[in-house]
């Protein structure tokens, strides 16, 4: 046992000590290289596994930072000389003015002295002129009035997307992470239905453009289309809790700050649980789906690197559009064109065609970012994670932020905006992870006034 012991101890004290000079090695080893100036013939001989044609590019490579390093010392060590011959030429000039010999702390008290008198002179400098910008930005946002009119609580968990419904009756959709998707009264802030057909998080919501058709996107790997009924509450009147603040009027709130829930708002709704339809081509996550023109097919994007398009009467494949290198991280189509734009994590998006039957064409564009226009105006509202939303015109301008001041506006990052131009008290609509939607007065006519 005993000479187990010692045998151990004697093991312990090697490793400590190859463990020492290693640590030794790592902290000194490029210092001991530059005093020295290992030849390239003993770094060339040392055992590699890189292959010797990207090795030689390597000690190339560190030879030019070596000569660059090396002319750098070199212009320092001179300019250190001419810092001295100047110091000592104004010690001689100061001895010739004052008439007596300055002390090395005299000069430097001097020197101190004029440097913090020009520190002042550009601060002052600095401070007039960003003001002069702040001041007159904030002159132009403060006619830009964006209003809080509305808010929307009940989901719980965040909500990824909202979107308006393009038919009478007008009412406003959202879909969350809580694997449901609630459809509101705009006016009162009322859940009129909710959707809970899903078994993931519903990540997009849209309407069909004439029938009260509603078609969602989930985690689940399906887009279902349901049918929704909804009577309208009778508006009540709204109390003036709201304030009308610049776009650039802030106080900061907590991130922790989120509105307050009692109970299940959306349990006294009627909740559809069956869909009509349920499209289920896809093997990944379905980030996003939207009707086409005419609402007779849809198109869906999911992670699977593949966008298809449905038929909504036989709910069979029509087309699987493919190209995407990464996920698909959007989907949206035209109006009233057959043409359907798909977005991806590899930068690009791509305008499909399919106006012609024959032909199926795609064209390719550099980078992509999801955004929402208000198609009339031509205003976008960006949302961002930092919990803004900001308003810029097409030729990328900035106009206005929503606010976020006095408990108002969004708590957690914006997911999502939609527009509704023709709506009398909300024009605008915002989602976040909050878990609440807001509807906003924006006046548009100054935004574009100050333009």
């Amino acid at each position: 046992m005993p000479t187990e012991s010692g045998s151990c101890s004697t093991a312990r004290q090697a490793k400590q000590k190859r463990k020492s000079h290693s640590l030794s090695i790592r902290r000194t080893n490029s210092s001991e290289q530059e005093r020295t100036g290992l030849p390239r013939e003993m770094l060339e001989g040392q055992d590699s596994k890189l292959p010797s044609s990207v090795r030689s590019t390597l000690l190339e490579l560190f030879g030019q930072i070596e000569r660059e390093f090396e002319n750098l010392y070199i212009e320092n060590l001179e300019l250190r000389r001419e810092i001295d011959t100047l110091n000592e030429r104004l010690a001689g000039e100061g001895q010739a003015i004052d008439g007596a010999e300055l002390s090395k702390g005299q000069l430097k008290t001097k020197a101190s002295h004029s440097t913090s008198q020009l520190s002042q002179k550009l601060k002052t400098t600095y401070k007039a002129s960003t003001s002069k910008i702040v001041s007159s930005f904030k002159t132009t946002t403060s006619r830009a009035i964006c209003q809080l009119v509305k808010e929307y609580i009940g989901h719980r968990d965040g909500i990824w997307d909202v979107s308006v419904a393009r038919t009478q009756p007008v009412v406003l959709g959202t879909a969350s992470a809580d694997h449901t998707a609630l459809l509101w009264s705009i006016e009162t802030g009322k859940c009129l239905v909710k959707y809970a057909g899903h078994v993931g998080s519903v990540n997009s919501i849209k309407f069909h453009p004439s029938e009260q058709l509603a078609l969602t996107a989930s985690g689940d790997q399906t887009a279902h289309i349901w049918r929704y009924v909804v009577q309208l509450p009778t508006p009540q009147p709204v109390a003036d809790t709201s304030q009308q603040i610049s776009g650039e009027d802030e106080i900061e709130c907590s991130d922790k700050d989120e509105p307050d829930i009692d109970g299940d708002v959306s349990s006294d709704c009627p909740t559809v649980r069956v869909p009509l339809t349920s499209l289920k081509s896809h093997q990944g996550v379905v980030i996003a789906a939207d009707w086409l023109v005419g609402g007779k097919q849809v198109v869906t994007a999911s992670w699977d690197r593949t966008a298809n398009l449905y038929d909504v009467e036989t709910s069979e494949l029509v087309h699987s559009l493919t190209g995407h290198d990464q996920e698909l991280t959007h989907c949206c189509t035209h109006p009233t064109q057959r043409l359907v734009v798909t977005s991806s994590r590899d930068t690009t998006f791509r305008l499909w065609d399919f106006r012609d039957p024959s032909i199926h064409s795609v064209n390719v564009f550099q980078g992509h970012t999801e955004i929402n226009v208000c198609v009339g105006q031509k205003i976008i509202a960006l949302p961002h994670d930092n919990r803004q939303v900001r308003l810029f015109d097409m030729s990328g301008v900035r106009l206005a932020r929503l606010p976020r001041s006095s408990r108002q506006g969004h708590r957690r990052m914006v997911c999502c905006s939609a527009w509704s131009e023709d709506h009398p008290i909300c024009n605008l609509f915002t989602c976040g992870f909050d878990r609440q939607a807001i509807g906003w007065n924006i006046n548009i006519p100054a935004l574009l006034q100050e333009k």
